[in-house]
């Protein structure tokens, strides 16, 4: 994963269990000073809120364990990697698109930051500016032309 990833995962588990696991542990004390725990919607609610975090906090911790942080500003090349970012031009459409290449965790599409593992992606990997890509995607093939290969 990048570094900016990283701190995203860390900045969410902080935030788990500094600011979400308390106040969910407030709400089940709250709840059952209300009585019968049987019919006690509120009790229910918030241990299902707890479980969420706790699995949450756990998925966490495990991916944060594992991770093998990439400092993308020490990358360099025209070959399209993990970290670089890649300006295309579609084939068909004449359509320009931009993505940078991340990990799974921090991808998302309407930022321009596509998983490693995507399609379009794993087309992109070893290839260099100039080269034409053929991507499977759900409507059909696409073909698109590496413009720029770059590190930031």
């Amino acid at each position: 994963m990048t570094a900016e990833g990283y701190q995203a995962l860390d900045a969410e588990l902080k935030r788990l269990k500094t600011q979400e696991r308390p106040t969910v542990i407030q709400a089940i004390a709250e709840a059952r000073a209300h009585g019968d725990l049987s019919e006690n919607a509120e009790y229910h609610a918030a241990k299902e809120r707890q479980a969420f975090i706790e699995t949450r906090v756990a998925e966490i911790e495990d991916k944060i364990a594992r991770a093998q942080i990439i400092d993308v500003s020490k990358l360099s090349g025209t070959q399209v990697k993990f970290g670089a970012t890649v300006d295309l031009i579609d084939e068909d459409s004449g359509e320009k698109s931009k993505y940078k290449i991340v990990g799974e965790d921090e991808s998302d599409v309407s930022a321009g930051k596509i998983s490693i593992t995507s399609p379009i992606a794993r087309a992109l990997i070893g290839k260099e500016e100039g080269d034409v890509v053929e991507v499977m995607a759900p409507g059909g093939a696409k073909s698109y032309e590496i413009v720029k290969v770059k590190f930031l």
